[in-house]
């Protein structure tokens, strides 16, 4: 997806049903290892809009401000109805000092993105910050979600898509193999990598939000992963990128190797 070379290009498709509707953007980055890049927002219009120093106002800035995380956090401020919700969800090699930084990166991004909006989603490569009105713990958000992929095709599409979706399951089940419940110590978040042919690795990840179960973690990827013919046929990068869970494989490596 993103690469080391300014040159190659990434497309983001955002996901406006079930299906891939339209292309919104081609943007070019450096190495992510080094970039924490924007990636894609949602206001979420249904929830309404909140008055400049109104109370709700109020309480979002104080829970931001008051919030310090290391790679995660679900938080609530205020009595109803300025009762404001937020999850703090980083990617699972960005934590401590990095994920903090994200969260101001992200809360700032929402704030020009969505004005004024009481509910909002904005994803950075590093992190994802979602606010909101109302709960939203254990539900599985598959309504909020975006394609990415690299502009370069494999010589060989058919076998590279069956040995991406293999690694991403294989993935996905490592993620979710601590049972049927959700522990508080789980990540839902799973890094690894695959021989190719001659010198050539496939590297990839997968992750969920701690917000849903267990089984939802499982099916969400599931669900994401059989998009892959959809998102990226033969690409030799790509991502689905939804509100509860993602997965995002490369040919180079692109995750921090110490945390």
């Amino acid at each position: 997806m993103f690469s080391s070379s300014v040159s190659e290009r990434t497309i983001l498709v955002p996901i406006l049903a079930v299906v891939a509707t339209q292309l919104l953007f081609i943007h070019s980055v450096a190495s992510v290892n080094d970039t924490n890049a924007y990636l894609y927002h949602k206001c979420l219009e249904k929830d309404g809009k909140y008055k400049s120093k109104s109370l709700y106002e109020e309480n979002l800035n104080s829970l931001i401000s008051n919030t310090s995380v290391k790679d995660y956090l679900y938080g609530v401020y205020g009595y109803r109805p300025d009762t404001v919700y937020m999850v703090i969800q980083c990617r699972g090699d960005s934590y401590g000092s990095k994920c903090d930084t994200c969260l101001s990166t992200a809360y700032s991004e929402l704030r020009k993105r969505c004005p004024m909006n009481k509910g909002a989603i904005v994803w950075f490569d590093r992190c994802l910050l979602r606010i909101s009105p109302t709960t939203f713990i254990n539900e599985m958000d598959l309504k909020n979600k975006f394609y990415m992929y690299n502009m370069k095709k494999v010589r060989d599409p058919a076998s590279f898509n069956a040995k991406t979706k293999a690694l991403l399951t294989k993935l996905t089940k490592e993620a979710t193999r601590k049972g049927s419940e959700r522990s508080p110590a789980q990540e839902y978040y799973e890094p690894g990598d695959m021989k190719l042919d001659g010198k050539m690795k496939l590297y990839g990840m997968v992750q969920c939000t701690r917000l849903i179960w267990n089984t939802d973690c499982k099916k969400c990827l599931d669900t994401i992963i059989g998009e892959l013919p959809n998102c990226c046929d033969g690409k030799e990068g790509g991502r689905v990128v939804s509100g509860s869970c993602n997965f995002r494989y490369e040919i180079y490596p692109f995750l921090d190797t110490q945390r």
